[in-house]
């Protein structure tokens, strides 16, 4: 599957959900979600915000569904947020979910408790920046160019950046680009900290998916835990992270998958995990 494909611009359906402005489908554990809107540079009107949170809401409930691979269809990531579409609603309500939905960029809503790739060729802007940041795992093409610009258009950052970036690349690295919305290219975007791995042109795609499989052969459980200990770290602090750890074992040490890993070990063969 290439990423550059010719866009599909007819509504795709899965489990009775439509989608006019993504891609959706399953390669074994991994989900393949692509944004379809390349004659707008993937840019996000309020239908592609709400399609991506309904995907990644999916994805998050579907036992059989282990990894997130988001990529884009076109040239480009995402030219980042469809202002002229969303001006009269950005103060309605189209980035607030509940409890029951996944934000895509981890503000509101509820949690997400399975790990998300992402893959990012040319133009990645705004919003597409912040999607990278609330993933677990980045990888770019070397010809990507990226702007966290909203101070040029008059507004801030809210998806965000004003904490992930800053915590990534650091103080006095993250606010040249973000006060002032200057470009940058993906070397410096890998010298900051946002991104992963930096590949060849074109490889994007090829290599997060790459990832996407060795994560999906994991012990599902293990992630889990290990995700959500991470985020625990993250959003409330080392000392209560490492006080809640010890929650995560019992349960894991008594699952089948972590017997299977035991023995996969002692026959020297590849473990086979089934999430229980």
């Amino acid at each position: 599957m290439s990423i550059n494909q010719t866009p599909n611009n007819q509504t795709k359906t899965t489990d009775n959900i439509a989608y006019s402005r993504l891609t959706f489908e399953s390669n074994g554990h991994v989900c393949l979600i692509g944004l379809n809107r390349a004659e707008k540079r993937n840019a996000f009107d309020s239908h592609m915000i709400r399609e991506l949170s309904a995907a990644l809401t999916q994805y998050d409930n579907d036992n059989n569904l282990r990894c997130a691979l988001i990529f884009a269809h076109g040239d480009h990531f995402t030219a980042g947020l469809d202002l002229m579409e969303l001006q009269d609603k950005l103060d309605k309500g189209v980035f607030e979910f509940d409890e029951s939905q996944i934000d895509p960029w981890g503000i509101t809503g509820k949690p997400r408790t399975k790990p998300v790739v992402v893959a990012i060729q040319g133009t990645c802007f705004t919003a597409g920046i912040e999607l990278m940041l609330n993933s677990d795992v980045v990888v770019v093409s070397s010809d990507c160019n990226f702007a966290q610009m909203e101070v040029q258009r008059g507004i801030m950052p809210f998806g965000g950046a004003t904490v992930r970036f800053v915590a990534a690349a650091g103080w006095q690295k993250a606010m040249p680009y973000l006060l002032t919305g200057k470009p940058f290219d993906a070397a410096t975007a890998d010298r900051l900290g946002l991104v992963s791995e930096v590949v060849a042109k074109g490889q994007q795609f090829e290599r997060a998916l790459e990832l996407a499989g060795e994560i999906a052969q994991a012990a599902p459980l293990g992630v889990k835990g290990l995700l959500e200990s991470a985020q625990d770290g993250v959003r409330n602090g080392a000392a209560v992270a490492l006080a809640n750890l010890p929650s995560y074992l019992p349960d894991l040490f008594a699952s089948e998958d972590a017997k299977e890993g035991v023995m996969a070990m002692v026959e020297r063969r590849a473990a086979v995990f089934k999430g229980r």
